[in-house]
């Protein structure tokens, strides 16, 4: 009687273990297939998967994700439900595919209501911030898709998307020094991706706008303020523009453009720093400030300019291949500390 019943266990532990290597050769499978596009065959190897272990929340949520990648959005807000139901395992996966899920089906305002229900659930995960940022910045809430997108900055300084979205909405604001200094941070953490390309675009517009030559008077110059910019930059914009009308005088003529982009980014960065007060204690001055201004004090700053100018110079790529050296040093003075 024994014997049966320990060869009934080690047969139900035997089929059990070989159950469970199915099941995960099937998600390793889907994930594979996935991350190929093929979200077909993904789907087909997590229903197989569903098939053995009918409430796994794994299997739910990587089903979610490949309808989401393909387009069905509906079925990612289905299978993404059933995770969330369950209380467990990758529940902040399932809600941020939920939650663009609905964005995409015009659904937005839903959409940040899960995401808000989601952080006061202590769900404080800057990817929630960063999709709450980003539906609120869709809304043409400026206000408050800049609240979010800074706290995602905050849990997560690395997000290269939440720093250009914040750049994106300083400039739709108007506020040059904010949409510079957030721009200069995605370009170092993203020089040379397609976004690079209207990033460096942004900055530059944005370092140049205010100035305009006098068709009438050759030798004039005209520099437009904005009286109603946020007097905490008045100063710094103000700056900004003289140092763009400088390019035109007798001592620059002769300079490349590489040179005086150069010069002009480490004279921002130095006028800011030296602007810098106690009583100042935003994103701007605590985070990208501080940075900037000991960059522009370092010896990288050249380095550091090549590098965010790759996209848009092919002398920057030029120059980037042949002082490894130098690239290697900026990266021991990042890594300082």
């Amino acid at each position: 009687m024994k014997l049966f019943a320990i060869t009934t266990i080690l047969l139900f532990s035997f089929l059990f273990t070989s159950a469970q290597n199915t099941f995960d050769n099937y998600i390793k499978e889907g994930i594979q297939y996935h991350d190929n596009g093929e979200y077909d065959n993904a789907i087909t190897a997590y229903t197989k998967a569903l098939e053995i272990d009918p409430v796994s929340t794994i299997a739910h949520y990587e089903m979610s994700l490949s309808y989401f990648s393909k387009g069905d959005y509906e079925e990612a807000v289905k299978y993404s439900d059933f995770v969330l139901k369950q209380k467990e395992d990758h529940m902040l996966e399932a809600t941020l595919t939920k939650g663009s899920s609905l964005d995409m089906l015009g659904k937005t305002k839903e959409s940040i209501k899960l995401f808000e229900k989601a952080i006061k659930q202590k769900q404080s995960h800057y990817l929630l911030h960063f999709n709450l940022g980003i539906n609120y910045y869709k809304q043409n809430a400026l206000d408050k898709a800049e609240e979010h997108l800074i706290k995602a900055i905050e849990l997560n300084p690395n997000h290269s998307s939440s720093h250009l979205i914040l750049s994106y909405i300083h400039n739709q604001k108007g506020n040059k020094v904010q949409t510079l200094l957030a721009s200069h941070y995605f370009l170092f953490l993203e020089p040379n991706s397609e976004r690079s390309k209207e990033a460096f675009k942004n900055l530059q517009n944005n370092f140049s706008g205010n100035v305009t030559k006098d068709s009438k008077k050759p030798n004039t110059i005209n520099i437009l303020l904005d009286m109603n910019n946020d007097k905490q930059f008045g100063a710094a914009e103000l700056m900004i523009s003289m140092l763009e009308a400088s390019k035109s005088i007798e001592e620059n003529k002769d300079k490349t453009d590489e040179e005086m982009f150069k010069e002009n980014t480490e004279s921002f960065f130095k006028i800011l720093g030296e602007l810098k007060e106690d009583s100042n204690k935003n994103i701007w001055w605590t985070f990208y400030v501080p940075f900037f201004y000991d960059l522009a004090k370092s010896d990288h700053l050249e380095t550091y300019c090549q590098y965010i100018s790759q996209i848009k110079n092919q002398e920057s790529l030029k120059w980037l291949a042949v002082n490894e050296n130098k690239l290697r040093e900026f990266d021991a003075w990042l890594r300082r500390d």
